[in-house]
């Protein structure tokens, strides 16, 4: 008789979703940088060193999809774009917060590792 299967290896399942969340190298660090109110375009890829103008697009589009960031464009010319944090955006800072506090914690343990991912 086959055991139950784990709760996190059910594909819908809510601690699986949120680690999708933060599968991508940049999602985590694009809301830490709106954390402390409303970035223009340039002020996050400021903020962000090493992020392309293309990713920082795409991540800004999916953060936004997900309802984690709000786009503000004021009818300026040239245009005035601006990103802020949503209720639900500021809800996960607390992990993210979390998760950076750990890695300041580990650093001497993360420096031996071999980690290959996150080139983007």
């Amino acid at each position: 008789m086959p055991k139950e299967q784990p709760f996190v290896f059910i594909e819908t399942c809510t601690p699986r979703r949120v680690l999708e969340l933060f599968s991508t190298k940049w999602t985590s660090m694009v809301l830490y940088a709106l954390k402390c109110g409303t970035l223009r375009t340039g002020e996050l890829q400021r903020c962000l060193p090493g992020i392309s103008k293309k990713m920082l697009t795409q991540t800004l589009r999916e953060l936004e999809a997900d309802g984690l960031i709000d786009r503000t464009v004021y009818p300026e010319v040239p245009p005035k774009v601006e990103y802020s944090l949503t209720g639900t955006g500021r809800l996960f800072i607390e992990p993210i917060e979390m998760l950076y506090d750990w890695g300041r914690r580990h650093e001497g343990l993360l420096g031996s590792l071999k980690l290959r991912r996150g080139k983007s």
